[in-house]
């Protein structure tokens, strides 16, 4: 079948340096240009505060959420998706999958080239398809979403042909998504260090990235040469910025605080504490999208005690009234979640799991009972045969957004006043996190996943061996009906399976305990116009369209 834009319909397949301040206000009065919205080119600097600073600027590495936005500055996928979840052409004009959907013959784009000068075409598409199930390179994109690419060949000089070894319908859903950013292949060869990316590794995008001081911003200036945008963008041609900044504050507070004095124009990760105080504020604009993919969940490791035994996790579970536990973080903008799957991926949520567990601290401590935790300590921590009951949890550092720190101390105030669970969360570094997952030194994982599929995160986390199936869990069945899913384009018929995986693991075995729905909260200056949202991830957009005047 011949795909052309909006044709297809198989939706749901998948800090402060030196001169920072100083930049972002002088290129606020710079900035304007005309309305029209016909064109871009006009000018201006933008500085923007984000949470988290990125431990990657390779696409193909990516796996922070919060770090999306910055992806698609500098790095074009093949596809992009639209508003109803459509995918529609981008680098690729168009696309043709045989009757089996064992073959993709993409149509390119011509008029393409990379930030150092080399060409698009077929053949630095095959460059980067390769790369990506280079082993050791990605892992869980190679076990994942190309598990079952067979080769890519080029047949004509803006002409490839993909093969798959089975059908799969996750396949159009990672060619949208930032793994499958065009990367130059001769940055791909010559990258000082090509997993951490940097000014080095080059794409097609509408930004240059052209400086980054660990710790403090990045920055990007305008691409000239642009001209390739996807049909859903705003405007056609050059980004309307000359120069974006994005610098990397952490404290909430210190974000906050630089929008309000004018130090930058827009923030992300706006904190539920500061809402009133933007919202009051005639010259500042906030808004919040929920993100696709899975819920943020506490997920159980069933390899060792206490939580091989279901009792436990089950009693965890109802220690926690999470509704006043996300009140005390999130002052009510937190949005709970009851599923593996978040709410933010409608087409796959099973509404079915809501009001079904929790906040039932007679039940926890009758379950706890039962599972022999039936003795006390002198701090009121239960435990047996001479053993307390901990619950350990260590998280990387560079993935903790959200005040998630502070939402895991008041859970464990409550698992520990409800039913005497001594949880304990500590906040790492990535080698510590590291070495204590190998060497199996926790009891409960914290995760959620960005991916505009859904199926793509639990492919990610519940089959045998997968990625980060750091839960242990092993389910011959789930692993049958995830495989069922991920071989069909059926929509309907994947939303039935992924509601049955979902009740196995939410309902029959308690493996997680679902806590929120992530969200971006985006806060800018009323003079700064054209910030949007992703369509299907609900992640903040490039800085592609945004544009400020007075």
């Amino acid at each position: 079948m011949k795909v052309q834009w909006g044709a297809l319909a198989l939706a749901g397949v998948l800090t402060l340096a030196a001169c920072g301040a100083e930049t972002g206000a002088k290129g606020a009065a710079a900035g304007g240009g005309d309305s029209s919205g016909n064109g871009g080119g006009e000018g201006g600097s933008l500085v923007w505060a984000v949470e988290t600073q990125p431990i990657t600027f390779n696409p193909q590495q990516w796996g922070q959420n919060k770090a999306r936005l910055l992806v698609h500055n500098q790095f074009d996928a093949l596809i992009a998706r639209g508003r109803d979840g459509e995918f529609l052409p981008w680098l690729a004009k168009s696309w043709e999958v045989s009757k089996d959907g064992l073959t993709y013959t993409f149509q390119l784009r011509q008029d393409v080239t990379f930030h150092d000068g080399e060409k698009f075409d077929a053949a630095s598409v095959k460059a980067n398809l390769d790369q990506l199930v280079t082993p050791g390179y990605n892992v869980a994109v190679a076990a994942i979403q190309l598990r079952n690419f067979s080769a890519a060949e080029v047949t004509g000089p803006y002409t490839l042909k993909v093969t798959l070894k089975a059908p799969d319908g996750l396949f159009l859903d990672f060619l949208s998504s930032p793994y499958a950013g065009q990367v130059s292949p001769k940055s791909l060869k010559n990258a000082k260090d090509l997993k951490a990316g940097g000014p080095d590794l080059v794409g097609t995008g509408p930004f240059i990235l052209d400086r980054f001081t660990p710790g403090q911003e990045v920055h990007y200036k305008r691409n000239p040469k642009y001209n390739w945008a996807p049909p859903n963008a705003a405007h056609q041609g050059p980004a309307h910025l000359a120069e974006i900044t994005y610098r990397f504050l952490p404290e909430a507070a210190v974000r906050v605080g630089a929008l309000t004095s004018g130090q930058v124009q827009v923030i992300e990760g706006v904190p539920a504490t500061e809402l009133g105080l933007i919202k009051s504020d005639p010259k500042l604009k906030v808004e919040t999208s929920l993100n696709s993919g899975s819920a943020f969940s506490y997920y159980f490791n069933v390899s060792h005690p206490p939580f091989d035994d279901k009792r436990v996790r089950e009693a965890f579970r109802a220690a926690v009234d999470v509704d006043i536990v996300l009140n005390s973080v999130y002052q009510g903008t937190a949005k709970r979640a009851w599923s593996i799957v978040g709410q933010g991926s409608p087409q796959f949520y099973d509404p079915s799991l809501e009001n079904t567990f929790g906040n039932d601290a007679q039940r926890a401590n009758k379950l706890l009972d039962e599972a022999g935790w039936d003795k006390r300590d002198a701090e009121g921590f239960r435990v047996k045969d001479g053993k307390r009951l901990t619950i350990r949890s260590i998280e990387s550092a560079p993935f903790v957004r959200d005040r998630r720190d502070i939402l895991a101390q008041a859970v464990q105030a409550a698992v520990k006043q409800s039913a005497g669970i001594d949880f304990q969360p500590k906040v790492v570094d990535q080698g510590t996190q590291q070495k204590a997952l190998e060497q199996d030194q926790y009891e409960l994982f914290q995760n959620s996943r960005g991916d505009t599929d859904a199926g793509a995160a639990l492919n990610l986390i519940l089959p045998k061996g997968a990625a980060i199936n750091r839960t242990h869990f092993e389910s011959a069945k789930v692993d049958k009906l995830l495989a069922d899913a991920a071989a069909t384009s059926d929509l309907a018929k994947r939303k039935e399976i992924y509601a049955k995986v979902q009740r196995i693991v939410v309902a029959d075995e308690a493996l997680l305990l679902p806590v929120y729905v992530p969200a971006d909260q985006v806060a800018y200056g009323a003079t700064v116009t054209g910030v949007t949202f992703e369509p299907v991830s609900g992640t903040p957009n490039s800085a592609y369209d945004i544009r400020i005047g007075t």
